[in-house]
């Protein structure tokens, strides 16, 4: 019943423009690291009013069947703020759809009335007790693009099975339903509430369980600049660093404001670091600020810069800031805590690409860590698990600046991220300490930890395939490299066909994912790349770090030695130019 795609449909028909038609026809989405996402626009591959109708339909129908209480217990509905005119598509739009789907079956649906951070919709379906959530969002995807993240009842994003189950039930009610077009019925059906404020309320005072110096925030000098990316973050940042005792900081004015075309970025990721935080470091440098969050476009990832003695940024890496969140929140836990607390309960968990730096942390100081596979809905999972046995998580993370401090959100939260980096700067800064000279102690004190994460485009899936396929054949067949140039490759992990060389029984600990490409190499020098496939863009990643121990402090020598590693991985594993694939523009 969308006028737009219908015609985009019947303009490619009128062209001739089959092969597209069949593209655009001829598949479905499917569940990636973050849920559904895809561009906006026609076709059952595509994000629309109708895929989104279907994909709500099949989950309908698989919570009626997992919940014989679905009926009393509702559903949370929550959304950012993009859009595309050319489709007749936005976020609210295809929230709407999603509620009314829903409220026709009679479910009840708390569908928040304006647009929220991602890490409200799993917070919400814990707190209000619902069985399941969705959150419409692309994140921090190119602007054409958006997605359908659901979460079960545990407050975690999905992992097989519900996702195949799911993709199951979406396959046998594809006919849209009576009532499941009707956007109108959020405004009229009396099943509908809408949770903002309780959560809002709610989420502030969960927030103040991590602040542990309330009077120094209150009384700092120390200034702050924050850019919501043209997304959500702004009004939610605001009340968190209220929550925390802090001056608001200040927004960017070109960005505080949600654009679904992010009009003054070349892209609404702030991973791609100064080259899209150059209108917030500006604004800091003419502020006097010395430290930039910035929160992407959803509001559930967190970038950060900080200006140094001689006047430049540094923008931080994940894996760098998840080294300070680690000290932080074990330091913070390790000040706090009873007498009778055990370390040996204490948990922290990060993606298997991401950097190894709490497992040194956690090796010297007494508590656990583990790892998952890479997407926070394995990571929310498994703290759940954790936290039903008795355990405490304080901190998980990814290096794509995916950050969970405490246990209030099962999910990455750049909001919560944010106002933690707050305090830890104005806490060092009564040292004397910038967060810059605070990592060179952790990583003196645990051993340098020296990583880079990298990626090539490629928008041609059989060249992914040739490329993996011919690892796993690398010298003859079924057989991996065993080196990389000069490189010794001691083991070889291969998450997707399940093997793993260091394993007595040669079988990988972390469960198989046969539907994305991803091989880890650890080397004899010390160093452990991983080259996998996105589960959101067409892109080939690349994971490369060195962990060296305390006493191995040189730090040019370790970083010079991964970046030769990383020359050889890519020439010797990737081969660019005779695969065609694009650079990552600088």
């Amino acid at each position: 019943q969308n006028q737009k795609t219908k015609e985009q449909i019947e303009s490619l028909l009128q062209n001739g423009k089959h092969k597209e038609l069949r593209d655009r026809l001829c598949c479905r989405l499917t569940f990636g690291t973050a849920g559904l996402r895809s561009a906006m626009g026609a076709g059952f591959c595509y994000i629309n009013d109708l895929t989104v109708i279907q994909s709500t339909q099949g989950i309908y129908k698989y919570l009626e069947r997992c919940f014989s209480d679905f009926k009393q217990r509702g559903f949370v509905v929550g959304y950012d703020t993009r859009g595309q005119v050319t489709s007749n598509c936005s976020s609210k739009k295809l929230a709407k759809l999603t509620a009314a789907v829903l409220l026709a079956k009679d479910v009840p649906v708390y569908f928040f009335s304006t647009y929220v951070p991602t890490p409200f919709v799993p917070y919400a379906v814990q707190q209000l007790k619902a069985v399941a959530g969705v959150m419409i969002t692309a994140s921090h995807n190119r602007k054409e693009d958006n997605g359908y993240k659901v979460y079960w009842e545990n407050g975690a994003q999905i992992t097989s099975p519900h996702d195949k189950e799911i993709i199951k039930c979406i396959e046998e009610c594809v006919e849209p339903w009576n009532g499941s077009w009707n956007e109108n019925l959020v405004d009229t059906s009396p099943l509908r509430q809408d949770p903002l404020k309780k959560i809002c309320d709610c989420y502030m005072e969960d927030l103040r369980k991590i602040c542990y110096h309330r009077e120094l925030n209150e009384q700092t000098n120390l200034k702050f600049v924050h850019t919501s990316f043209h997304g959500v973050g702004h009004d939610y940042v605001q009340s968190a660093f209220k929550a925390f005792g802090f001056q608001p900081p200040i927004p960017v004015p070109e960005q505080k404001d949600p654009d679904p075309d992010f009009s003054t970025v070349k892209c609404p990721n702030p991973e791609e670091g100064e080259s899209v935080l150059e209108l917030s470091l500006r604004l800091a440098e003419k502020e006097g600020a010395k430290v930039v969050v910035a929160t992407d476009p959803d509001a559930d990832r967190l970038a950060v810069a900080e200006q140094q003695e001689n006047g430049c940024w540094k923008v931080f890496t994940g894996n760098e800031l998840a080294a300070l969140f680690g000290w932080w929140m074990f330091s913070c836990w390790k000040e706090n805590c009873s007498e009778d607390a055990d370390v040996k309960n204490v948990y922290m968990l990060a993606t298997t690409v991401s950097s190894k730096i709490l497992r040194a942390i956690a090796l010297k100081e007494g508590f656990h860590f583990e790892e998952t596979l890479p997407g926070f809905k394995w990571i929310g999972s498994r703290v759940k698990d954790l936290l039903d046995n008795g355990k405490e998580v304080l901190f998980a993370f990814e290096e794509s600046i995916g950050f969970m401090c405490g246990t209030s959100v099962l999910d990455k939260d750049g909001v919560s991220a944010a106002v933690v980096i707050a305090e830890m700067a104005t806490y060092l800064e009564g040292k004397n300490l910038t967060l810059a000279q605070k990592l060179i102690e952790i990583y003196e004190t645990y051993g340098y930890h020296i990583s880079k994460t990298s990626y090539f485009l490629c928008y041609d899936p059989p060249t992914i395939k040739r490329i993996f396929e011919k690892l796993r054949n690398f010298d003859a067949p079924q057989s991996y490299p065993k080196f990389c140039g000069i490189y010794n490759i001691l083991h070889v992990r291969d998450i997707t066909t399940g093997y793993d060389s260091s394993q007595p029984n040669q079988k990988s600990v972390l469960p198989v994912s046969k539907s994305s490409q991803m091989i880890t190499f650890t080397f004899q020098n010390g160093c452990v790349a991983t080259l996998r496939t996105s589960g959101t863009e067409p892109k080939i990643k690349y994971y490369a770090e060195m962990c060296a121990l305390p006493e191995q402090s040189d730090r040019s020598v370790l970083e010079e030695e991964l970046r030769k590693l990383i020359e050889a991985l890519i020439e010797n594993f990737l081969e660019p130019d005779k695969n065609g694939l694009i650079w990552r523009s600088a």
